[in-house]
């Protein structure tokens, strides 16, 4: 499915019927080659953006995977880059892919880390938390961040409801929610629980400044909205 190397149809449901965790340890040694990875179109225009912001020291991408937010760290960071996440699976495939890195295995909703990077990104893993687990993860990323860091991350427009990708998005997340009513573990991965209001709500609360741009690399829908905004949330210089 995908392609010659992705998973097949078999393997994407014994993934899907496992937990999140377990799921992404069957997927990872597949990952790269599913459209679930970080198209580079993303990470180019991301690290475009951020140029205009940096250099940066040590960075920090949270919820890694396979590694694929070292594309835009590398260029930006001067210092040391760190991965996190709690797939063993995953980050096997990130340490050999970026062995200079440092990968962390731990659960995004509770980083081992305090002021410790100047900027951290996350791409691709906000529909695996539901909205009452976000203000965890936004106060883990807020601490492990440096006086003045800053947390970046690219976030998708919804589509307009005459588009097909509405209603594929529609569609999987009532299968999902079926799934995780009749079936245990659950599988958390929502397309439509992170809409951009709310997650600037949620990082504000954690003690974030938080903006947006578009992303015009990216292009818009037919009704000119951007197809994709970078949120950009900045942890104060000085506490107040």
């Amino acid at each position: 499915m995908f392609s010659p190397q992705g998973p097949s149809l078999r393997e994407l449901c014994v993934q899907a019927l496992s937990s999140v965790e377990r799921g992404y340890d069957l997927l990872a040694p597949k990952f790269d080659h599913t459209p679930f990875r970080t198209p580079e179109r993303i990470l180019g225009a991301t690290t475009r953006a951020l140029a205009e912001l940096g250099p940066f020291d040590d960075g920090l991408d949270v919820c890694c995977g396979t590694g694929a937010g070292m594309r835009v760290l590398g260029p930006l960071c001067r210092g040391r880059t760190t991965g996190v996440d709690f797939s063993a699976g995953m980050l096997a495939q990130a340490r050999s892919a970026h062995p200079d890195a440092t990968w962390v295995r731990a659960d995004a909703r509770a980083l081992p880390f305090v002021d410790a990077f100047d900027l951290a990104v996350s791409f691709g893993a906000f529909g695996h938390f539901l909205p009452d687990e976000r203000p965890a993860f936004f106060e883990g990323v807020y601490r492990a961040l440096r006086p003045g860091g800053l947390f970046a991350f690219a976030i998708g427009t919804p589509p307009p409801a005459t588009s097909a990708w509405h209603w594929a998005t529609l569609g999987f997340d009532l299968v999902m929610r079926v799934r995780n009513a009749v079936w245990r573990p659950p599988f958390v991965m929502y397309y439509r629980i992170t809409p951009l209001p709310a997650l600037r709500a949620d990082l504000t609360a954690a003690g974030f400044a938080a903006t947006t741009e578009p992303l015009t690399d990216l292009g818009s829908h037919r009704d000119g909205s951007p197809g994709y905004w970078l949120v950009l949330a900045r942890k104060p210089a000085v506490a107040t």
